[in-house]
């Protein structure tokens, strides 16, 4: 069965007091819902995090991992350490990690690989640039994405996945695809899945919108057939803006 999913990608923001601060007030305030709530702070407050929100419906994941057990990764974090505090579930692929840090498909595959090993569920990002959705090349560079990342995975392995369509060019910009574009290329992210796997696995196959997400169109974004929940950047340092966001998956 299709998870609703609504996850808050802390990014590079809040100490060990604002984390906790944020974690408590979202305890408090947390509505009653259907939808999973995700919650990724950085590396050196998950411990934290996976504490303060023991007993409670809240998920706590990491942002990142390396496809390596251990070694000589300066920096790096591995799928047994993240699993030692209690995390069982990552972020992979997301933009900022493909610009910034280069990660590419091919590395990613190999992340993907090991955390599936760990028996960890995955969010995985794919994403257009700006210069590519005006080339008319979001369909493309969305498919290359998912097939060259997640198409050697054995069908069982995508009861593990879940996708987060970031239209890069709406990350932190203000602007987001309006309802109509995320539809469309949330149901040609289904559809590409479903002509590989089948329409069963489509069908069960959670896929979140994370460009830009905020508490004014959150509601109009998720009365979408095709988008099951957001991966949430800035509007989840929020509280208020986060709970209005989880109220708005209906």
């Amino acid at each position: 069965m299709r998870r609703k999913v609504i996850a808050g990608n802390w990014k590079m923001n809040n100490d060990a007091e604002q984390s906790v601060q944020l974690i408590n007030t979202l305890l408090q305030k947390l509505p009653q819902t259907h939808a999973e709530v995700v919650i990724a702070p950085s590396f050196v407050n998950l411990a934290l995090a996976v504490e303060k929100t023991k007993n409670s419906p809240i998920i706590v994941a990491a942002q990142n991992m390396h496809f390596a057990e251990k070694g000589a990764f300066t920096g790096e974090v591995s799928a047994s350490m993240l699993e030692a505090i209690g995390i069982k579930t990552t972020i992979l692929g997301h933009s900022e990690r493909r610009e910034y840090f280069n990660e590419t498909d091919e590395s990613l595959a190999k992340k993907v690989d090991t955390a599936l090993a760990h028996h960890f569920r995955i969010i995985f990002c794919i994403g257009e640039k700006l210069a590519e959705r005006k080339a008319g090349k979001h369909f493309e560079v969305v498919k290359g994405q998912i097939e060259k990342a997640l198409f050697h995975l054995p069908q069982q392995a995508w009861t593990s996945i879940i996708l987060a369509y970031e239209p890069v060019w709406a990350i932190g910009t203000g602007e987001t695809a309006t309802p109509e574009q995320a539809q469309e290329i949330h149901a040609f992210i289904r559809k590409i899945v479903a002509d590989k796997y089948g329409k069963t696995v489509a069908d069960d196959l959670s896929i979140l919108y994370g460009g830009s997400c905020n508490a004014k169109n959150a509601a109009s974004l998720f009365a979408n057939p095709d988008v099951d929940g957001g991966l949430i950047g800035g509007a989840a340092l929020i509280v208020d803006d986060f709970i209005t966001i989880i109220q708005a998956m209906k």
